[in-house]
């Protein structure tokens, strides 16, 4: 793997001006946020957990499968950076295990490959974002506070409830049912879901969902969200009605069954 140069990860001076501009995220209940990076590399997880110092939250490391998984369960972290490749076993099949566990912490993979196959497969496995190295931290950054902002761990707004049909969304509590019907979403899949559902009956192009729902222009990749509906369909509109509609060559569309 290559190791990011420092000086791609931590100028002095110049980059931490710009974090420090940045907003503070906490925990719901105002401790810090914290998170567990996982990668074979000891540079690259000095200076990335210095960065995430530099935002207030705690970061515990692990460079191997075995200690990421005792430390997911001692630390209960709010977010995984998780490396695919470690010595004892892929990122693929470790986040698997995690997400055995209690918790479900959203995840950004780490990587040294950066074909279309492999951006697929580290997605479709479960992870809701993907890097590849070498990175900045800036966009490092970027993404993790983009991940945080759609986790539960650092809501605290009252009670809202979305409801579109027979479809109900429960932004406080992160519950989805339809029908009366619990369903379980990824992180990624809820909020692409409530996005949906704040916008009922209106056409939403690719473009308006990569920008709302990642927070960034995932290099252009529409097909992303082509992958994340089919996900939601699966799950929202298995053996009912479907309430996700393709508008060709425009979008999505979700409707109340009539």
């Amino acid at each position: 793997m290559t190791t990011p140069a420092p000086d791609d990860l931590l100028s002095s001076g110049r980059r931490r001006a710009v974090l420090a501009k940045l907003p503070r995220m906490y925990r719901a209940d105002g401790s810090p946020i914290r998170v567990l990076l996982v990668d074979d590399e000891a540079v690259l997880t000095s200076l990335v957990s210095l960065a995430l110092g530099y935002e207030g939250w705690t970061v515990d490391i692990a460079h191997d499968g075995a200690s990421a998984l005792q430390a997911y369960r001692d630390a209960r972290p709010d977010i995984v950076v998780l490396d695919i490749m470690l010595p004892d076993t892929d990122g693929i099949s470790l986040l698997r295990q995690l997400r055995e566990l209690e918790g479900g912490a959203p995840t950004l993979f780490l990587t040294a490959r950066d074909s279309v196959d492999d951006r697929i497969v580290g997605l479709t496995a479960g992870g809701d974002d993907y890097m590849t190295k070498p990175f900045s931290l800036e966009e490092l950054v970027a993404r993790l506070r983009g991940l945080l902002r759609r986790s539960i761990t650092t809501t605290s707004e009252d009670d809202s409830h979305i409801v579109v049909g027979d479809l109900t969304l429960d932004e406080s509590s992160y519950e989805v049912t339809r029908g009366g019907d619990s369903i379980a979403l990824t992180t990624t899949e809820f909020e692409l879901l409530r996005y949906f559902m704040r916008n009922p009956r209106r056409v939403l192009s690719r473009a308006q969902i990569l920008d709302r729902v990642w927070n960034y222009d995932f290099a252009g990749k529409a097909s992303i969200v082509d992958l994340y509906v089919s996900y939601l369909r699966k799950k929202i509109d298995a053996d009912r009605p479907s309430m996700i509609h393709t508008v060709r060559g425009v979008g999505y569309v979700l409707r109340p069954v009539e």
